[in-house]
């Protein structure tokens, strides 16, 4: 009989036979189940010429077992672990639901391994640059950092709750206060928010911090770092990163995480829709919007499906629809042909224009998404394999869609650019932030910023966010005081770990490098967490659930 025998480094044929194996071994190997937990003890030998596998690493060799013994039974696996070439993996949510089986697969185990190989050389090359690895609280108060915290009741301090950390962001500014300079830790963090394919109610950061440093001095540490970890993985990347500024992404690409592997930027078009005086254009150009387009060149054909996904897009995205143009030799086709002469089309042979109309903030991420869109349904080769660029002068503060009212941009310990700061209390709209974010391939890898460390400016911003000196004390006192201590210039960034190990895996998800990750719905079907708690537990941290 030969068995496949697999452990976390891969796969070997044992063979178990009257002439060498012990006839104890014989009936065990006959009797034993699929995903068993055995023990072999035999010869490693070459297999005959013709029973050689060369698809397997272990191909030429077998072990030939002189004792086969079964120490950990199994019942019929619910889910495949072995699979056929083809054969289609069990569905997610039964795959999360017998995640014990799920981690056997091999590519799971190659994932946790390469999270693993990432995680030590992140280590290794921020301790080489003389960075302390420090712990800082799971257990801390309430603060807002852009998403709802997680809350854990007291039960000695009635009527109190601490919060699970969305970041370990003010404790690492606490460091730098208290002179340890140099500050890293693989964080573990929490935010109670919706969920994506890339996002998950708790999760992993590199987190770092340095004093006396600028913008410049965090990109270079940064820009090491991530070299090192695509290094890990196989991958070689130049650098320094370029940088790109924040108006000027919205401006070309429509978004602040543009991939740059392609060409394809917006173009705005409004003089010349304008000159063409149509009447579709014109209530939108009245109104202070705005014609952007993009221009694919020739031998970029789209089909009227496509066209007809992007026009959907559009609308999904607020705007009233897609206007598309092609020449085709001495011809256009497409909604705008038949207003539109050659002259005024002003497209080379084969070339297609896709317009939309409207002020930017729906424009904008609409192009983003028919750019997206539009390089998927093409097939479009990238110029390059890794593109990164740092995304830098984002405004210090925005508008809440709903409300109108101030909120960070980012959160509200982010220093003003210099250049700025003095209008901070006369047009504060108008202040750039010290922020940036690293981006890759059209993720966001990262954000960081240059720090407030003056006391008085930080309690600016948050009356300018709407919290009076009370609340400011309330809330964010301990900081406060901490900067009235004297503190050094500086700044950091946190770059999302899971989402690196995703990308470098070439994984769909941050599940399929995470370990026991958690649903859409933020639920471990595993473990079956959450879980309703006794009404004595709840009464003991003073609780109670009312319908």
């Amino acid at each position: 009989m030969f068995l496949d025998l697999r452990d976390r480094d891969g796969l070997v044929q044992v063979a178990v036979g009257p002439d060498w194996s012990t006839a104890a071994s014989v009936t065990a190997a006959t009797e034993v189940r699929a995903e068993s937990v055995v023990l072999v003890e035999g010869d490693v030998v070459a297999r005959p010429p013709t029973g050689r596998n060369p698809d397997l690493p272990t191909g030429d060799i077998e072990v030939r077992a002189a004792t086969f013994a079964v120490v950990g039974p199994s019942t019929t696996p619910p889910i495949p672990v072995a699979r056929a070439r083809g054969e289609e993996l069990a569905s997610e949510e039964l795959r999360l639901k017998h995640r014990h089986l799920d981690l056997r697969r091999p590519e799971m185990i190659a994932n946790l391994t390469l999270r693993h190989r990432l995680l030590q050389r992140a280590r290794a090359t921020l301790s080489e640059l003389d960075f302390l690895e420090i712990e800082t609280p799971i257990l801390t108060r309430p603060t807002p950092e852009g998403a709802r915290d997680f809350l854990v009741p007291s039960r000695e301090q009635a009527g109190e709750c601490y919060a699970l950390p969305q970041s370990p962001q003010i404790y690492k500014q606490l460091l730098m206060v208290a002179g340890y300079d140099r500050y890293f830790q693989i964080a573990r963090c929490f935010r109670d928010e919706d969920l994506r394919a890339d996002r998950q109610p708790e999760f992993t950061q590199i987190d770092l911090e340095a004093s006396f440093v600028d913008t410049l001095d965090v990109f270079r540490v940064v820009e090491r770092l991530l070299v090192a970890l695509w290094s890990e993985a196989g991958h070689a990347v130049p650098s320094p990163f370029p940088h790109l500024k924040y108006a000027d992404a919205l401006e070309r690409y429509g978004t602040d995480k543009p991939d740059l592997r392609f060409g394809l930027e917006v173009e705005d078009i409004t003089e010349r829709a304008r000159e063409w005086a149509l009447e579709f254009f014109a209530a939108q150009l009245a109104e202070g919007g705005r014609a952007r387009a993009l221009e694919l060149p020739a031998g970029g054909r789209l089909s009227r499906r496509d066209t007809d996904a992007l026009t959907a897009s559009a609308r999904g995205s607020g705007l009233g629809g897609l206007a598309w143009l092609r020449r085709e030799g001495e011809r256009l086709v497409g909604s705008l042909a038949k207003h539109l002469t050659l002259e005024q089309a002003a497209l080379e042979d084969g070339a297609t224009l896709l317009v939309v109309t409207g002020p930017d903030r729906l424009t904008s991420p609409a192009l983003d998404q028919i750019r997206t869109e539009t390089i998927s349904r093409l097939g479009m080769a990238p110029r390059v394999d890794h593109a990164f660029v740092w995304i830098v002068e984002f405004p210090l503060f925005e508008r809440d869609p709903e409300t109108g009212a101030a909120v960070f941009a980012h959160h509200p310990f982010t220093a003003p650019h210099p250049d700025d700061a003095a209008r901070l209390t006369t047009d504060p709209w108008s202040c750039r932030a010290l922020h940036y974010d690293v981006v890759y391939n059209g993720n966001e890898l990262g954000s960081g910023s240059i720090r407030i460390i003056d006391p008085q400016l930080q309690r600016i911003v948050f009356q300018f966010l709407g919290l009076d000196e009370q609340e400011a004390e309330a809330r964010f006192g301990f900081l406060l005081t901490g900067l009235a201590a004297g503190a050094p210039p500086h700044g950091g960034i946190a770059l999302g770990f899971d989402r690196i190990a995703m990308l470098l895996a070439g994984a769909p998800s941050l599940r399929e490098v995470i370990a026991f990750p958690k649903t859409t719905a933020a639920r471990a079907l595993f473990e079956g967490a959450p879980a309703p708690v006794a009404p004595d537990d709840l009464a003991a941290l003073h609780l109670q659930v009312t319908e």
